[in-house]
């Protein structure tokens, strides 16, 4: 029994030492590999669960930092009970998935896991048939002759009658308002009339909010937080048990599902009983005069509803703050706007939009520091290698970084955290009279839009409300925060400012 035991221990220790020695040789290996990405310390099992949730409340700079000193722009990011997720920052491999290799980076089943109860089966959420079908049928609503009327029906009519009449008021009043929160119910009328064909009246204040927008912004906010989750077992826990945020977010996509199955209900009774209203242009009449399910069409709807709301309203927001830090550039756009105002003697129509070129230069340095949608993610159905050498398993996370592409020294030179937008453009001089030329700028190094096949509808037309809302208010305005320190950027499934924007605002001389 003694000698079985001395034999025992001597095994055990030998074994304890054979596979102590595996372990720090795979760990050494592994953060071998992983350095030559500039990756996160990750270790077997727990991945880098420590480093990610020290860094929880700061994924993006976290991230940024990491991918500026990647010799690749790319790093590998592993945790406990997620899949292998790969970032990048390099615009070759943001080709390569969302053109080169398309067919290969669908959205996958794991987004759909993640937003499938809010998003259902809508544009954002799905991937092959549905998402051509659904593509083709709202392209009618970004063509020429749709953009020309949205100007002239739905914009100038929510500008000038409601958004401008509201800013004279607080004007006068001398009152605060939260611009943010203005610019978001200013979206959510616009997104309402042109999606739904029903008019939410949020830019009355005297009204409170249809419980349809404060259901949908609950909703995003914890859908969104589930990506960011430091292990996702506990997410789906809480779902499974019907407990604290994800208890809360079922009741709140109840109430979005249920508002916009009514609105869908309403809007095909009026079409049955009256046939001529079959010529309705709002994205709604035509996804019924298509024939699909009731409930298909509210998925699409809510997820036209997000981007058409979120996107442009958050833009916006940031470009007023930066703008009152950079008020030569707020200076330039009113003189670009006036002079090609004539003085008064024309008005902003579709095809002087277009030629606001200095006003479009800072919307697009606005949205390259503060990018509406933060980061975007795809999943590979088979192995790859990506540009830069990076191999992608089948199944794998792939994530293109707008956030900090915005932030590559690479991409953007040594002066890339400064608001300039002369960098959009290619005369220096005479920039704010409706003269500049804007560069030419690769969507893969700017893909706040997406590219490839699946490139955003609506940038036209989101570039049009802005320019049109922006320029407006300016040329009628003086915009002031009235706290000077920096706002606090928040990535959910589309960015907002945290806490709002509280300006006062100001007659212009």
């Amino acid at each position: 029994m003694l000698i079985f035991l001395i034999i025992f221990v001597f095994l055990g220790f030998y074994l304890f030492s054979f596979f102590f020695s595996l372990f720090q040789e795979f760990h050494k290996t592994r953060m071998k590999s992983l350095s030559a990405h500039g990756g996160p310390p990750s270790y077997p099992i727990i991945g880098c669960l420590m480093s990610f949730y020290k860094n929880r409340y700061r994924l993006l700079d976290w991230y940024t930092d990491l991918l500026s000193v990647s010799p690749t722009q790319t790093i590998v990011v592993e945790r406990l009970g997620a899949r292998r997720t790969v970032v990048t920052a390099n615009p070759a491999n943001v080709e390569h998935m969302l053109k080169t290799n398309f067919s290969n980076f669908p959205k996958g089943k794991p987004f759909t896991e993640i937003l499938g109860d809010l998003l259902g089966c809508g544009i954002f959420n799905v991937d092959g048939e549905l998402w051509c079908t659904q593509r083709k049928l709202a392209i009618h609503k970004f063509s020429t002759k749709s953009l020309r009327e949205f100007v002239v029906k739905t914009l100038q009519e929510e500008v000038e009658n409601r958004l401008i009449p509201l800013l004279e008021k607080a004007a006068d009043d001398e009152k605060v308002l939260d611009l943010q929160d203005v610019l978001r119910r200013f979206a959510f009328d616009i997104v309402g009339r042109v999606s739904l064909g029903t008019d939410p009246f949020c830019l009355d204040l005297s009204r409170p909010l249809p419980p349809l927008v404060k259901a949908f912004d609950t909703a995003s906010e914890i859908s969104a937080m589930r990506g960011t989750a430091p292990v996702y077992a506990v997410w789906k826990t809480k779902r499974m048990m019907n407990m604290g945020a994800e208890k809360k977010l079922k009741q709140a996509i109840k109430l979005v599902h249920s508002s916009v199955l009514e609105i869908v209900q309403s809007k095909k009774m009026v079409l049955e009983n009256d046939q001529e209203r079959k010529l309705d242009n709002d994205l709604l009449s035509r996804l019924l005069s298509a024939g699909h399910d009731e409930e298909v069409i509210r998925d699409m709807l809510i997820s036209f509803i997000m981007a058409g709301r979120d996107t442009t309203s958050a833009a916006m927001t940031w470009l007023f703050w930066l703008l009152s830090k950079h008020q030569s550039s707020e200076e330039m756009i009113v003189d670009e706007v006036q002079t090609l105002l004539n003085n008064g003697e024309r008005a902003i129509d579709y095809e002087l939009l277009k030629d606001m070129n200095f006003l479009k230069a800072c919307l697009c340095e606005s949205m390259r520091l503060y990018p509406p949608v933060a980061w975007d993610s795809k999943h590979a159905l088979a192995d790859d290698v990506l540009p830069d050498g990076t191999f992608i398993g089948k199944g794998d996370r792939v994530t293109y970084f707008p956030y900090g592409m915005g932030r590559m020294d690479s991409l953007w030179g040594k002066d890339r955290f400064e608001f300039k937008p002369e960098r959009w453009l290619e005369q220096p001089v005479g920039l704010g009279r409706g003269g500049a030329t804007l560069k030419s700028v690769s969507p893969y190094e700017f893909p706040v839009f997406q590219a490839g096949p699946r490139v955003c509808l609506g940038k036209e037309m989101a570039f049009i409300q802005m320019k049109y809302v922006v320029a407006s208010v300016l040329g009628q305005f003086e915009v002031r925060p009235v706290r000077e320190e920096q706002p606090v950027f928040v990535p959910l499934l589309t960015a907002h400012m945290a806490g709002g924007l509280k300006v006062t605002v100001k007659r212009r001389r």
